[in-house]
């Protein structure tokens, strides 16, 4: 098997990924676009080992890693999503410019943060 074919369906894959999360809006689609690179680095890995003849497979190993890194990233990433979407009520990356809430929300305790005026003059 020659290296070439893999590494091209790689490249492709990664570079679709690559798209995917500098042009979505939608934060589900930018977990998938990464789950998408990291299809294609997994592709890379086990056809290096495969090229190379590795007796340890090193490539299928790391690979194992890889996608059970990338499932607990979609869990962990989907979960936060959820809140984000139940508190904000949407989940488009444009419209979640700063996750902190900001002294104009009603949800911040903002009552400390303000010294109280009157008290400062007559002072």
């Amino acid at each position: 098997m020659h290296l070439v074919y893999p590494a091209v369906l790689a490249a492709l894959l990664f570079c679709t990924g690559l798209y995917g999360v500098l042009a979505r809006r939608n934060v589900i689609l930018v977990l998938m676009s990464v789950e998408l690179m990291l299809n294609a680095v997994n592709l890379n890995l086990v056809a290096f080992d495969a090229w190379l003849r590795d007796t340890l497979h090193a490539g299928q190993a790391l690979t194992l890693f890889t996608i059970a890194v990338a499932a607990a990233e979609i869990g962990i990433g989907l979960a936060i999503v959820l809140l984000v979407h139940r508190h904000r009520g949407t989940s488009h990356i444009d419209r979640l410019r700063d996750l902190a809430d900001t002294p104009g929300t009603p949800d911040a305790d903002t009552t400390d943060l303000q010294p109280d005026t009157k008290a400062e003059a007559t002072a």
